[in-house]
């Protein structure tokens, strides 16, 4: 699949007025929620301030697993994240053999100091502590947190937190996932993976008998990656009653996050982000509500 392509172009936004691009390029406090920063004068292409000029360099982890990514190849399209992440590319005037992809581990990608990539894509959660580090884009993306059990499992008929206080819990290291569990408040402290693969294999061993990750990973892992029949028991919202927000990762401070801001709220309005959420991740109607 080619990745999405839209006419609109963020050149065309340049009409802005004195005022707002005034407003626009104010530099931002240390302490500023975690979408926005420094503005840029100007999101024409060859204005941009890029780790390599010509070039947009794209983080994201290895493997780099579905449905946000297809055949562990970023640069293909297909996936929510990868074309996404062109859909992005294209408003900001970049053809496809001007996006470069590079490795980056997820728990490494939002530790202070200088990145090489200019944004990276990795279903990263917006936190106020993160943003302490590094300087998010508007959110892409709103999640629920599910967990998954094996259907065998005596808590895959759970329908509340309560009874869930005495299963073993799991979650990979650094995600919102682990944090998360601490608002069940499991009998048990949670075991931590280094990646989704990690926790999988332990769910399907027996050495956690629940793994908590967000809704539409949860989807892939019971209909694709167990190698024993799976459920999701369930999905809830953080404690702020908010949904996820995964937004794009940069540099503290990076001035290219209000065209990144700006190419997002295009495709939020014109429909791209709609439709590319509807192609690629599940549906997420039938899964109840646990609190």
């Amino acid at each position: 699949m080619s990745p999405v392509r839209r006419p609109a172009r963020l050149a065309a936004l340049a009409a802005v007025s004195a005022l707002t691009l005034a407003v626009g390029c104010a530099p931002a406090d240390e302490g500023d929620e975690p979408s926005g920063s420094d503005a840029t004068a100007s999101c024409k292409k060859a204005d941009l301030p890029l780790k390599t000029a010509g070039k947009l360099t794209i983080g994201t982890d290895s493997p780099a697993y579905e449905p946000w990514f297809v055949d562990d190849d970023p640069s293909n399209g297909k996936g929510f994240e990868s074309a996404v992440a062109y859909a992005i590319a294209d408003q900001l005037g970049f053809s496809e053999d001007e996006v470069v992809w590079e490795t980056v581990p997820f728990n490494t990608s939002y530790q202070p100091g200088e990145k090489t990539f200019d944004f990276d894509i990795n279903q990263i959660s917006i936190t106020e502590e993160r943003a302490k580090a590094v300087t998010f884009s508007e959110p892409y993306y709103k999640a629920a947190q599910a967990i998954v059990a094996l259907e065998s499992s005596p808590y895959a008929k759970a329908t509340s937190f309560a009874d869930l206080k005495d299963a073993q819990f799991g979650a990979q290291v650094g995600t919102t996932s682990l944090t998360a569990i601490d608002q069940i408040g499991p009998a048990k402290k949670p075991r931590v993976y280094d990646d989704t693969n990690q926790a999988t294999k332990a769910l399907e061993v027996g050495q956690i008998d629940v793994l908590v990750m967000d809704l539409p990973s949860a989807f892939y892992t019971t209909a694709a990656v167990l190698s024993k029949p799976g459920t999701i028991v369930g999905q809830f919202q953080p404690d702020t009653g908010q949904s996820e927000e995964f937004g794009l990762l940069l540099q503290k401070g990076s001035e290219l996050v209000t065209c990144l801001d700006e190419a997002i709220g295009e495709l939020r309005e014109d429909g791209t982000l709609a439709d590319l959420e509807k192609e690629w991740l599940s549906e997420t109607t039938g899964v109840p509500e646990l609190s």
